[in-house]
């Protein structure tokens, strides 16, 4: 104690003396300075736009070739590594950037009228499964490629996702001029060509995976609460394919078990997170079916949705700020779990989702920017701290990369499809609502929620 006082004497008296005038001087000798370009700060708006155009990058300028459906990955180290795979629900997310990057001027109207032609007459001639897309296509032929070895087939959770985009490029275009509504008359004839009800085996419950050489081996039931509502919902909404409702209720819901009681940081979890139980699981469980489906004023007899997903944000906010596993570099403008590129304790890299339960100390940008809409204030501190301090650390050609460690030093120079692509959506949902809009109008939407007993203030059912 007497050394820090000591130390605070001397250097109080010295600050004194080095600020005196010299004998003679009345005005003082100013220190020599070395003069500094003073970073530019973004305002909000001009960060929300870059940070959308960046990512719609993604699907414009770096998309599969022939298909110019969205690659499964983009290494910027190694570009040509698997260039030819199609992932099918990251093509259903860069659908919807485009109409995004459409609206904010980012992408030329008639270029990507032409464009998303192509993509629809690839989709038309791709290995379909009872009307489902596989999880992954090969973008030169349109054959599947396995996504595993009994992966094979029909992937009904990937083809909702690249569903979500469909019905929102055909309301964009529907009232546009003659190549617009071709356009939206192709991607209405894909979405109808679904075979929803096949993908519940008979039975009061859909399951993920058909395959022509391995049936139902997988047998991966669709259950609550994950990333799979969109798929109940679509298939709800299904006009020659629909699945019944009873399933939404018995599978999905679990007969009301989706339900929990638990709180975290003070707020209430709402439902049953699979393989979480009591704590939130990665942030795309929150992100992905709600591209287009819009929670706000949402609600039926299990939750209120809007509740349920800024609850879920807020708490993956305030974990990260918590930290409780004293990672460094997190922090109120540093946050955000999800699955991603991951680094392993053993300097490896690998994928994971990141959540409360399985925090590696790896922060995944999509996670909090995809969260604008429940958390703006918090988001935007992110996306701040991302453009405005760490840009030539963390932001590359499309946008920020897909993941970084402050803790390990570490970040990955590459991208997924569907990490980059709920980017501009879900900023826009935020902005305009204008995905949330067109999704949530569509009449068999609308009448597909009410089939399985939702309502909404909003859209008025």
């Amino acid at each position: 104690m007497k050394s820090h006082l000591f130390l605070f004497v001397f250097l109080s008296f010295f600050n004194s003396c080095s600020s005196s005038t010299p004998e003679g001087n009345s005005e003082g000798t100013p220190l020599p300075t070395t003069p500094t370009t003073p970073v530019a700060v973004l305002t909000d708006e001009q960060a929300m736009d870059q940070v959308q155009k960046d990512a719609v990058k993604y699907f414009w300028d770096y998309a599969e070739t022939n298909s110019k459906l969205a690659r499964e990955r983009y290494l910027t180290e190694d570009p040509g590594f698997e260039e030819n795979i199609v992932t099918t629900g990251g093509s259903g997310f860069g659908l919807m950037s485009i109409i995004v990057g459409v609206e904010r001027g980012f992408v030329n109207r008639s270029e990507a009228v032409s464009r998303l032609t192509t993509a629809m007459t690839f989709l038309e001639n791709a290995d379909r499964f009872h009307g489902a897309w596989p999880h992954w296509i090969d973008g030169k032929t349109g054959h599947v490629i396995p996504f595993g070895t009994k992966d094979n087939g029909g992937d009904i959770v990937e083809t909702s996702f690249l569903c979500q985009g469909l019905l929102i490029v055909r309301e964009y275009f529907k009232n546009g001029n003659t190549p617009e509504k071709a356009l939206a008359s192709k991607a209405d004839n894909l979405w109808k060509g679904v075979e929803w009800n096949w993908y519940t085996k008979g039975e009061n419950a859909m399951y993920w995976h058909w395959s022509p050489n391995y049936g139902w081996e997988m047998n991966f039931k669709l259950e609550g609460y994950n990333e799979c509502l969109i798929t109940y919902i679509l298939g709800a909404s299904s006009i020659a394919h629909a699945i019944p409702a009873v399933a939404y209720h018995e599978a999905w819901a679990r007969n009301g078990a989706i339900v929990n009681g638990a709180t975290q940081y003070g707020l209430p979890v709402i439902f049953n997170y699979n393989g979480a139980t009591g704590n939130v699981g990665p942030l795309f469980w929150a992100q992905y079916s709600y591209l287009g489906l819009d929670p706000s004023q949402l609600t039926d007899k299990y939750a209120n949705y809007w509740e349920l997903t800024q609850n879920h944000s807020k708490i993956i906010n305030k974990y990260c700020i918590a930290n409780p596993k004293q990672w460094n570099g997190y922090s109120e403008k540093c946050w955000g779990l999800t699955a991603s590129y991951t680094r392993n304790p053993d300097g490896t890299t690998g994928y994971t989702a990141h959540q409360p339960l399985n925090d590696t100390g790896v922060i995944t940008p999509t996670a909090a920017l995809s969260a604008f809409p429940f958390t703006p204030v918090e988001s935007m501190k992110f996306l701040h701290y991302l453009y405005d301090e760490k840009k030539s650390t963390y932001v590359g050609i499309a946008g920020p990369y897909d993941a970084f460690s402050p803790h390990y030093n570490w970040v990955t120079p590459g991208y997924l499809a569907i990490d980059q692509g709920t980017i501009a959506p879900m900023i826009e949902n935020h902005r305009t609502g204008l995905l949330w809009k067109l999704f949530m109008n569509a009449p068999e939407v609308k009448q597909g929620l009410l089939n399985l007993g939702f309502h909404s203030g909003k859209y008025g059912f």
